[in-house]
């Protein structure tokens, strides 16, 4: 297990020969303690409405650019079914955060009915945000087992870099959702974005670290990519890393050191990393990550869940995935 200053010395070390070293010994981690083979998660971004105003977030309620769409019960459960037949085993319903009656009985329907034509075969793993108690358990209740929720960065003063001083977004808030998650019983996902502007590699480290504090089952984290119609893409030349190799080094690193601090949890290699390195996905997965999520969003929408500019994945074939990795068809792929 590292320290903080060991943590920060790995970060700044820019030898490949020891990234390389670092990276190998992740690998042999993860398949020690979670198996040699990647678990597939199907992404269905069936809403890209959003009630909240992120400073970084191409989807923020502010951005008048981006149409708007939800999906019907029936698109939803057509993609649903589609996973289920290709053999993904498992699913992830995400969405732009909304906290009324109508969406939330909405998401409580979908999973029931994933859940009855499945006959309980298909995982779901939740990210619709931030709710309360209430509706975290109904969701629970009604069949979803895992639950996605990002604290983007572990220090306040950085978290309102990100997010406006409103009633929609609080530090605390967002932190104390993530406890209640587990509390519930969720297997609990959550992570952080790095080479954001003006970070500092302390930040990175106090991030990894506070993952572990948490406890928390998934990780999925990912670099800064700007969205031109947001606030922070005035700021996104403050970013500490410009080169993408040099990005991409640092999410192999935080990848690998993570899988050193929590050898049993899962670890996304995530869509943002194909944005920085075509082969993005591929190292990830050789340096201690593994979770792969195909996207299965309609093709005629993908494009309009715009997070961060040049989104890949927009017209990838969700059924043509090509790894150097056995691949576990037909499994949850739970942490232990």
């Amino acid at each position: 297990m590292f320290t903080r200053e060991e943590i920060i010395e790995i970060l700044t070390d820019e030898s490949d020969d020891n990234l390389s070293l670092l990276c190998s010994d992740a690998h042999r981690i993860r398949v020690e303690n979670r198996g040699e083979s990647i678990f597939l998660r199907a992404l269905i971004e069936f809403s890209n409405r959003c009630q909240k105003n992120c400073l970084y977030c191409g989807l923020r309620s502010s951005n008048i650019d981006t149409s708007r769409y939800i999906l019907s019960e029936d698109q939803i459960i057509a993609c649903a079914v589609k996973s289920y037949n290709i053999g993904y085993g498992s699913i992830v319903l995400q969405s732009g955060e909304r906290r009324d009656r109508e969406f939330i009985s909405f998401v409580t329907k979908v999973i029931k009915e994933i859940k009855r034509f499945s006959d309980n075969k298909l995982g779901i793993t939740l990210s619709c945000g931030e709710q309360n108690e209430e509706t975290y358990r109904e969701w629970f209740e009604a069949g979803a087992h895992r639950y996605l929720l990002r604290f983007e960065t572990s220090k306040e003063e950085n978290y309102y870099r990100l997010h406006p001083k409103d009633r929609f977004h609080s530090y605390s808030d967002r932190i104390n959702a993530i406890k209640t998650l587990k509390k519930i019983g969720y297997m609990t996902g959550s992570g952080f974005m790095y080479n954001l502007p003006n970070e500092r590699v302390e930040d990175i480290a106090d991030n990894l670290l506070f993952l572990k504090e948490l406890n928390v089952d998934m990780v999925g984290m990912g670099p800064y990519i700007p969205h031109h119609e947001t606030p922070l893409y005035e700021e996104r030349n403050l970013v500490r890393l410009k080169e993408k190799s040099d990005i991409m080094k640092l999410a192999l690193k935080s990848i690998a050191i993570l899988r050193h601090l929590m050898p049993h949890i899962n670890i996304a290699s995530t869509t943002a990393l194909q944005v920085i390195d075509n082969q993005g996905r591929e190292k990830a997965l050789a340096s201690g990550a593994n979770v792969l999520m195909p996207n299965l969003t309609p093709d005629t929408l993908r494009e309009n869940y715009s997070i961060y500019d040049n989104k890949p994945g927009v017209k990838e074939d969700s059924e043509l995935i090509s790894l150097p990795f056995p691949i576990a068809y037909n499994e949850w792929g739970d942490t232990i």
